[in-house]
């Protein structure tokens, strides 16, 4: 059974259609991996019997680990924090309930930053997650749990968050795909929010098909979510095998100062890779994106500030205090949420208050309308933007934990394109000093299946092996 763990996701699934391994058996493989898990991917495993799922499936019956942010029936479903410990929630994410129909039946909840505030996974209020790759060192965040377990072979396939880079970040440091789909192609009813207008759901896989064959059961139009949009297209599995005719463009800004030596040297193989499989490729400006840093850490804590008001004593969260209603809300959120929660509450109700919010949430937003503008510009003279995901590889556990800046600036590539509301894909472009570097792919609104065609051509070129990552 051990040569299961070596598949992907789609080919476990032809194995159970074939007839030649269960889906129960399969499902029982995955959960005694999860359940002996020791980079602290997840936070709860199912006890429950292997589902049965139809031979026809389409999803084969191959098990999904699910972020701690999506809220499961009857499933612990806390957003890695201590104020929500022990809830389980009347009802499914739509998401998780569209995957699980579809035959990918849930096997755990993956470990994060709490309420995806992070890029590390340092901020969990439970335990961190070590990176398979050197258990010294970070997966990255916020969904470093559901990267962490896919790459290290813990589950086959898991779905995270993306506000400000929360997939595609940990992706790059874990060396798997992640993809942060355009902003309503999913929807996020369910999903424990952080920032209203900037969080998605997508997946996380060892491989680009994969990662279309997940997504292609997650999009459409959802009642319960008000943002959420009808996909215009079919999504289609990715068979490209060159680049031919397809314009790439390098964005300086997102790729010159600041990224590391190593990581711009798989750039530049990226690039020359490209033009090997007879894509073009030529600069393209954006100008505005040098500060989406800076309106992201407005307009996200803005968010987060109003939407996390919720958790008082009162309607969630445990009861602390005297018995008088102040103390109730001070208590109750002095325990229950970590500093990191803390520090962007604050930063969000600073910005939002009279006198403060046109002079930084008013002129975040106009900042945000810029970035769009760029991204447009560019996509009238490319089909894609091509840049790293993350500036550095993986850095050692406690290392920017007393820099708050230092860890923010682990978002500079992925930023600007969730304040555009645009897709883009992270796939493992090689290695720096024996450590994962990720590639990005960014295009129009709706353009995955171009995305996940480009990602595939170069995936089977690049030819990495993440085999290192497996425990």
């Amino acid at each position: 059974m051990s040569e299961l763990l070596e598949l992907t996701a789609a080919q476990a699934a032809e194995r159970v259609r074939a007839g030649e391994v269960s889906a129960g058996e399969l499902f029982e493989l995955y959960r005694e991996r999860a359940r002996g898990d020791e980079l602290g991917a997840f936070l709860w495993v199912s006890d429950d019997d292997p589902p049965d799922t139809p031979p026809d499936a389409p999803l084969g019956g191959v098990p999904l680990a699910v972020k701690d942010l999506f809220c499961v029936k009857g499933v612990p479903s806390a957003a890695a924090s201590r104020i929500l410990e022990g809830y389980r929630p009347p009802y499914t994410a739509t998401a998780v309930e569209r995957l699980n129909a579809a035959g990918a039946p849930t096997l755990g909840k993956t470990n994060m930053d709490e309420f995806a505030m992070g890029s590390s996974n340092e901020n969990s209020g439970f335990r961190p997650v070590l990176n398979p790759w050197d258990r010294e060192r970070v997966p990255g965040g916020s969904s470093g749990g559901s990267a962490a377990a896919v790459a290290a072979g813990l589950a086959p396939w898991a779905i995270g968050t993306d506000t400000g880079g929360s997939i595609r970040q940990p992706a790059s440091l874990c060396g798997i795909v992640g993809m942060k789909p355009t902003y309503g192609a999913v929807s996020r009813y369910g999903m424990i929010a952080f920032a209203s207008s900037l969080d998605q759901c997508g997946p996380l896989t060892r491989d680009v098909t994969d990662a279309a064959l997940l997504f292609r059961h997650m999009v459409g139009r959802d009642r319960c979510d008000s943002t959420s949009l009808e996909f215009p297209e079919e999504v289609r599995l990715p068979k490209a095998e060159r680049l031919d005719g397809l314009r790439f463009g390098v964005p300086p800004e997102l790729s010159g100062e600041g990224v590391e030596a190593g990581v711009r040297e798989v750039l530049d193989r990226t690039v020359k890779l490209v033009e090997e499989l007879g894509g073009v490729v030529e600069e393209v400006g954006l100008p505005h994106s040098p500060h989406g840093i800076a309106a992201y850490y407005v307009l996200a804590p803005a968010e987060a500030s109003a939407n996390l008001a919720r958790y008082d004593g009162v309607r969630y969260g445990p009861r602390k205090g005297n018995g008088d209603l102040l103390s109730l809300y001070e208590e109750t959120r002095a325990a229950g949420f970590g500093a990191e929660v803390k520090r962007r509450i604050m930063l969000g109700t600073y910005a939002l208050s009279s006198g403060y919010y046109e002079a930084y949430y008013g002129r975040a937003q106009r900042v945000r309308t810029k970035i769009a503008d760029d991204f447009r510009a560019a996509f009238e003279r490319v089909d894609l933007i091509l840049t790293p995901t993350s500036p550095t590889v993986a850095f050692k556990l406690g290392e920017r934990t007393a820099d708050p800046l230092a860890m923010y600036l682990s978002d500079y590539c992925t930023v600007p394109m969730p304040l555009a509301g645009v897709p883009a894909i992270s796939i493992p472009g090689g290695l720096s000093d024996g450590l994962p570097v990720g590639i990005q792919l960014a295009g129009p609104a709706f353009s995955e299946n171009r995305i996940l065609d480009a990602a595939y051509a170069l995936e089977q070129a690049i030819g990495f092996d993440g085999s290192g990552a497996r425990v």
